[in-house]
């Protein structure tokens, strides 16, 4: 099973971690230490969408995928560019950010979630389906600031040759 499939009744095309990883996702470089990233990174498109010009749906939604990732929401910004035209907007997180870029008059919409710590953004797929019911998504996946789960020593500035 490909990553969304369980979520998705429709193909989702997704790149996840690029990076030798265990069954927690943590990531396993040469000479045994283990690494996590300081956050996960998803990139989202959505075809076919709806209610993509609609800024209450578009607020709402990232209220809603923010508690969903477990999250916590500092603020929500969301411009319109006029009647049935896109919306920007991002909903900020403690944990980093939420946002999206619609282009109703493609049904296309393309949706950052960046988040760290015990957040699970793929917990915000089922949101953004109920809301926008796209017919087809494209998921990318990318770990970023690959750290080692043990910090370094004061001073230590090459972990890569610690013994």
């Amino acid at each position: 099973m490909r990553m969304g499939e369980a979520l998705f009744a429709e193909p989702v095309n997704a790149n996840v971690m690029s990076y030798p990883a265990n069954a927690k996702g943590d990531i396993v470089a040469a000479r045994a230490e283990t690494y996590r990233p300081a956050g996960i990174h998803l990139l989202i498109d959505l075809w076919e969408a709806d209610n993509l010009a609609d800024i209450e749906v578009i607020r709402a939604t990232l209220v809603e995928a923010a508690g969903a990732c477990g999250a916590t929401l500092l603020d929500v910004q969301l411009h319109g560019f006029g009647p049935g035209q896109g919306i920007t907007g991002v909903a900020l997180l403690a944990e980093s950010h939420i946002s999206i870029h619609s282009w109703p008059e493609h049904g296309y919409a393309a949706i950052d979630v960046f988040v760290c710590g015990a957040c699970d953004p793929h917990a915000v797929l089922p949101v953004l389906r109920n809301a926008f019911r796209p017919e087809r998504v494209e998921l990318t996946a990318q770990p970023r600031g690959v750290i080692p789960q043990q910090p370094r020593a004061p001073g230590d500035t090459h972990s890569d040759e610690r013994g």
